[in-house]
C-alpha cells in the first residue's frame, strides 16, 4: 500500500473512532502536573501539527541518544550510590559490589563534610558518619579506595559545598596510589547552583562558589581529561518537589549558567563543554520520565549551539539517573522493589549513560546489604535477562512519545524563559524564583496524595492491616564518631604542622586572588595534611558562611481541601482553640544538624499554615540549643523536628535532655520523616508525643498533633 493511501486510510479510521469515541477520549485524557495532557489516543496528525523531524541516534540534535549504536554496542553503566560510617566500612562496601557485577564505585559523603566541617566539630555531633562516609584528610580518601585501582576505576562523588578539599584528597590519593590525575576518570558533582535552590549544603555565598565550580572546571580541562568536572543535577530539583518539567528547565538552565560563566573566564567552550555531564532522578510517571530524557538531550544541543559549540560532542548530553528516593514508601516497603523497577525501565528507555537503584527501604533507614543487592540485580536483571539492549530508543517515532517530547520541550522553554527574565539562574535564585515554584508544586502533589487522587499501593489505597518487621542498617554514631576523632588526631600528631600553615596561608591567599587556581592550592594543602574542615575555614573567613532564606507557600492544601468536612472541622477547632487561648496554636517546625532536604519541613509548614496554626520555619542547620532558644523566645506549643538522614536518634534526645534541665514542660516536641520502627520508642521513652513516617498524610498528622495540644488524646 502506497504512502498515500495509508494516510488517507489512517483519517478515514481516525474520523470514523473518533465519532464513536469522541466523549470517552475528552473523558480520558489525563491533565499531567506539568501542566500537558495526555492524550489516549495519537495519530500521525500529532506529529504533523509539532512538524515532527525524523532523526538518529548519535547524530544532531541527539534526542534519541548519544551514541549511534545505543546500548547495542555498549550498556549502560551500572553504579550503586553508597556511603556510610567510615572509609574502612565503605570500602569494604565497594569491594564487595564491585565483585558482584557493579561497575563503578558513587561515594556518599556524610553531611559534615559536605558542610566543610571536622569530624570533630561541636556542630556535627549527631552527623558523622550518616548518610554517607566521613571524610575528614587524605587518608580517609586513602582508605575510602583501598585496593581499588584509580587508574581503571570510574569513581563519581557526590559533593558540592566542600568540593575542593574532596578533590585534592581524591586526587592526592590518587597520587600516591601512582596514579596522575590524566588517567582518573569519573565525575564530580561540583553543582552549586542547585545546592541553593534545593538541597542546601552549600558552605560560601553565591559568587565565591561559582568561583570554586569554574576553578574545578579549568583545572580538569588542563589536567583531567577523562573526568567531569561538573555534573548538573535535576535529582535533588525532583526530589524536592518539581515536576519533570521544573526539573528539566532548571537543571537546564543552571547548566546554561555554568557555560556562560566560564565563557566570561576565557575558557573555549568547545576544549570544556564535551565533559559536562547531567544527573536525573527518575520517577514514576513512566512516560513523561522517557519524554524528559528524550527532550533533555535535544533542548541541551539548542543551548549550546546557540552559546557557540562548534563540536558535535559539546553538544551531546550525557546523564547518569538515580530512581526517586522520594517515591519509596515507609509504608508495605516491599513495592518499593516495583517501584524502582519501573523507575530503572523508564531511565533505560531514555537512553541514560549510567543508572543507580535505590534500595527498597531506603525510605526506612540507610540500606541493608540485603536490600542493596536486590537493587543492584534489578539492573543486571534488565541487562542479562531481557531484550532492552537490543534496540536503542524504541519509542522514536511513537506519535505519543514524540508528541510528549516536544509538548514537554515546550513547556520547559516556558520556565527557561521566566527565569531569563528574572536577570538569569543566579538572580533568580537569589530572589527565591525557583525555591516558590518547586515548594507549590511540591505541596500541589501531597494535597492529590492526600486525598487519593494520586494512588500510592499500600499508602492511600489497598493498605495492609499490619506491617511485617523489617531489618534496617543501623549506624552506631557515637562509635563512628570517635573513630573520626580518633584518626583526625593521629593525623594532626604525625603532619608537619609548619607545612599545614603555610599551605593553608596559601589557600588563604589564593580565595582573594581571582588569577590563582584554588583547586590547584587546596591539591598542596591536602599534600600537606590539611583537614576538610581547616581548608573550609581558611575559604569561609575570606567568603563567609552562607545562611539560605526560608521559603513557605500558603494557600494549596486550603484550595485542595475547600469541600472535605474532615479538614473544615479540624479549621474549626483550630478556631476554638485560638478563641480560648487568646492566639492561635504555635508550632517551630525546625531542621536539626545540617541535613538540608527541606521538602518535608516545607509541606508541613504549608499545610499547617492552612490549617490555622501559627507556623515559624527555623534556619536549615540548627542545633537543639539554638532550636529550643528560638522556641522558647517565640513561645511556641510544639516544636516539630523534620528529618531525614538519621541524625534524630542523636540530636532529637539532646533537644528533650537540654528541655529537662531546663524544667521546660509545656511546649510539645514531635518528630517526623525516615525514622526505623526500631527508634521509635526510644524517641517516645523521652517524651516525644508523636511521630510521623513517610506517607502519614497532612491532616493525620495536623489531627494528631493538635489532639495532643488540645488534651483530646
Amino acid at each position: 500500500m502506497k504512502k498515500e493511501d495509508l494516510e488517507q486510510q489512517a483519517k478515514v479510521w481516525q474520523k470514523s473512532f473518533e465519532k464513536q469515541m469522541k466523549a470517552t477520549l475528552e473523558a480520558c485524557q489525563w491533565q499531567m502536573q506539568e501542566g500537558i495532557t495526555i492524550k489516549p489516543l495519537y495519530t500521525p496528525s500529532d506529529l504533523d501539527e509539532r512538524g515532527f523531524q525524523h532523526s538518529f541516534p548519535g547524530q544532531h540534535p541527539f534526542v534519541r541518544g548519544v551514541q549511534p549504536s545505543g546500548y547495542v554496542g555498549r550498556p549502560w553503566t551500572i553504579r550503586q550510590y553508597a556511603g556510610f560510617s567510615t572509609a574502612e566500612e565503605s570500602n569494604a562496601f565497594y569491594r564487595a559490589n564491585l565483585e558482584a557485577g557493579q561497575q563503578g564505585i558513587s561515594v556518599a559523603f556524610d553531611l559534615a563534610t559536605h558542610r566543610g566541617y571536622d569530624s570533630d566539630h561541636p556542630r556535627v555531633s549527631g552527623d558523622v558518619g550518616k548518610a554517607g562516609v566521613a571524610i575528614d584528610t587524605v587518608e580517609d580518601m586513602k582508605i575510602l579506595f583501598d585496593g581499588i585501582p584509580l587508574d581503571t576505576t570510574s569513581v563519581s562523588m557526590t559533593m558540592n559545598g566542600a568540593v575542593l578539599p574532596v578533590m585534592a584528597f581524591y586526587i592526592v590519593a590518587a597520587e600516591e596510589q601512582g596514579v596522575s590525575p590524566d588517567v582518573l576518570a569519573g565525575t564530580i558533582q561540583n553543582d552549586i547552583l542547585k545546592e541553593f535552590m534545593v538541597r542546601n549544603t552549600y558552605i560560601y555565598p553565591p559568587e565565591p562558589s561559582m568561583r570554586i565550580v569554574q576553578d574545578i572546571i579549568a583545572y580538569a580541562t588542563d589536567h583531567m581529561p577523562k573526568f567531569n568536572p561538573v555534573s548538573i543535577s535535576g535529582y535533588h530539583i525532583q526530589e524536592a518537589g518539581a515536576d519533570a518539567a521544573l526539573e528539566l528547565a532548571y537543571t537546564l538552565a543552571n547548566g546554561r549558567a555554568y557555560v556562560r560563566h566560564a565563557l566570561a573566564k576565557g575558557l573555549k567552550i568547545d576544549d570544556f563543554a564535551p565533559r559536562l555531564s547531567f544527573f536525573f532522578g527518575i520517577g514514576l510517571h513512566f512516560l513523561m520520565e522517557v519524554a524528559k530524557l528524550r527532550a533533555a538531550r535535544l533542548l541541551w544541543s539548542e543551548i549550546m549551539r546557540d552559546l557557540g559549540a562548534q563540536d558535535d560532542k559539546s553538544c551531546m548530553m550525557r546523564f547518569h539517573c538515580q530512581t526517586s528516593g522520594w517515591s519509596l514508601t515507609a509504608k508495605d516497603p516491599y513495592n518499593n522493589i516495583i517501584r524502582t523497577t519501573i523507575e530503572a525501565m523508564a531511565a533505560v528507555f531514555g537512553g541514560t549513560q549510567s543508572l543507580h537503584t535505590n534500595a527498597f527501604d531506603e525510605a526506612l533507614a540507610l540500606p541493608s546489604l540485603f536490600s542493596s543487592r536486590i537493587a543492584r540485580n534489578t539492573q543486571l536483571v534488565l541487562q542479562e535477562e531481557t531484550d532492552i539492549l537490543h534496540t536503542m530508543d524504541p519509542f522514536g517515532g511513537s506519535y505519543m512519545m514524540e508528541s510528549l517530547t516536544h509538548d514537554l520541550c515546550e513547556k520547559v522553554k516556558e520556565l527557561m524563559a521566566e527565569i531569563d527574565s528574572a536577570g538569569g539562574m543566579l538572580r533568580a535564585i537569589e530572589s527565591g524564583l525557583p525555591q516558590r515554584r518547586i515548594a507549590q508544586a511540591a505541596a500541589e502533589r501531597q494535597v492529590r496524595i492526600d486525598r487519593g487522587e494520586e494512588p500510592i499501593i499500600g499508602v492511600n489505597k489497598y493498605q495492609n492491616e499490619s506491617e511485617d518487621p523489617i531489618d534496617v542498617l543501623s549506624i552506631d554514631t557515637h562509635e563512628v564518631l570517635e573513630q573520626q576523632k580518633n584518626k583526625l588526631r593521629q593525623v594532626k600528631k604525625q603532619r608537619d604542622e609548619k607545612q599545614v600553615m603555610a599551605s593553608l596561608a596559601l589557600l588563604r591567599q589564593a580565595a582573594s586572588d581571582p588569577q590563582a587556581n584554588l583547586l590547584e592550592v587546596a591539591i598542596v594543602a591536602a599534600r600537606a595534611r590539611a583537614t576538610l574542615g581547616e581548608m573550609s575555614l581558611v575559604l569561609e573567613e575570606v567568603y563567609g558562611r552562607y545562611q539560605g532564606k526560608v521559603t513557605q507557600v500558603q494557600g494549596i492544601f486550603n484550595k485542595g481541601y475547600k469541600q472535605d468536612p474532615r479538614w473544615q472541622d479540624l479549621v474549626d477547632r483550630i478556631q476554638v482553640f485560638a478563641q480560648q487561648e487568646g492566639r492561635q496554636p504555635r508550632i517551630l517546625v525546625a531542621k536539626l544538624g545540617q541535613d538540608g532536604h527541606d521538602r518535608g519541613a516545607k509541606v508541613i509548614a504549608a499545610g499547617f499554615v492552612d490549617l490555622g496554626f501559627d507556623v515559624d520555619l527555623s534556619p536549615l542547620f540548627t542545633t537543639p540549643e539554638e532550636v529550643l532558644r528560638m522556641a522558647i523566645d517565640m513561645d511556641v506549643h510544639i516544636i516539630g523536628v523534620s528529618t531525614l538522614a538519621g541524625g534524630h536518634s542523636a540530636l532529637v534526645p539532646e533537644l528533650m535532655q537540654l528541655m529537662k534541665e531546663q524544667g521546660i514542660q509545656d511546649i510539645q516536641v514531635v518528630v517526623g520523616g525516615v525514622i526505623p520502627d526500631q527508634d521509635h520508642q526510644a524517641l517516645l521513652d523521652v517524651g516525644v508525643t508523636y511521630i510521623a513516617t513517610p506517607g502519614t498524610s497532612i491532616i493525620d498528622a495536623a489531627e494528631a498533633v493538635f489532639d495532643r495540644l488540645s488534651g483530646d488524646q
